[in-house]
C-alpha cells in the first residue's frame, strides 16, 4: 500500500487529505488551530475520527502522543542524536517498540519492527513538491497507525530541523 503524505499538512488548523496509490482521498489530517500544543485528527473518508495526535505538554524532549478512541495507543520521542540520521523510538500501548530511523537530509525514514521493516516514509522518488510517500510493506500494518507515525515523524524531525537551523543563524552579535 502506498499513501502520499503533503509536507504542509503540518500547517496548524489546516485540513489535508492523504491518498493513496489511485490518488483517491482516504485519510483527512485535520490539523487543529488555537491550541496550546500541536494537535491532529487523522479521520476516515467519511469524517470519523480514527486516531488523534498530539505533543505531549511536559517532557524533557519532543514527545508525541498517538490515541485511538482515548486510549494512548503509541508515543513517540527522539532516541539519540547523530549528525546524519534521527532516530526515534515508537513504545506502543501493548509495550512492543518500533524504531524509526532515518537520513535528515534526504528526508527518508524506516519504520521497523525487531529488525523487520513495517514502512517506508520517502521523499527521495516523488516529483510533487512538499510530499512524503507511505509505502506500507506488510499487509498486516495498520496504515492508519503509520501514516500517524509519519505524521509524528516529519514534525519531530521538521522541529529538529528548524532548531538547528535558528542555532547555526545565531552569531552571538546582538
Amino acid at each position: 500500500m502506498r499513501f502520499l503524505v503533503y509536507d504542509r499538512l503540518l500547517g496548524f488548523g489546516d485540513d489535508y487529505w492523504i491518498e493513496d496509490d489511485r490518488g483517491e482521498k482516504v485519510f483527512l489530517v485535520d490539523g487543529k488551530a488555537m491550541r496550546l500544543r500541536d494537535t491532529w485528527e487523522l479521520k476516515d473518508a467519511q469524517g470519523q475520527v480514527l486516531i488523534d495526535i498530539h505533543q505531549k505538554m511536559f517532557a524533557l524532549r519532543d514527545t508525541m502522543v498517538i490515541e485511538r478512541a482515548g486510549e494512548a495507543l503509541a508515543t513517540i520521542r527522539r532516541k539519540r542524536l547523530s549528525l546524519l540520521r534521527n532516530h526515534y523510538r515508537v513504545v506502543l500501548a501493548d509495550g512492543v517498540e518500533l524504531d524509526v530511523s532515518g537520513k535528515i537530509l534526504d528526508r527518508e525514514f524506516a519504520v521497523e519492527y525487531d529488525g523487520e521493516l513495517l514502512a517506508v516514509i520517502s521523499r527521495r522518488l516523488l516529483t510533487l513538491r512538499d510530499t512524503y510517500g507511505l509505502d506500507v510493506v506488510r499487509d498486516d500494518a495498520d496504515p492508519a497507525l503509520l501514516i500517524a507515525l509519519a505524521v509524528c515523524v516529519i514534525h519531530l524531525a521538521e522541529k529538529e530541523r528548524e532548531r538547528h537551523e535558528g542555532r547555526e543563524g545565531d552569531d552571538g552579535d546582538d
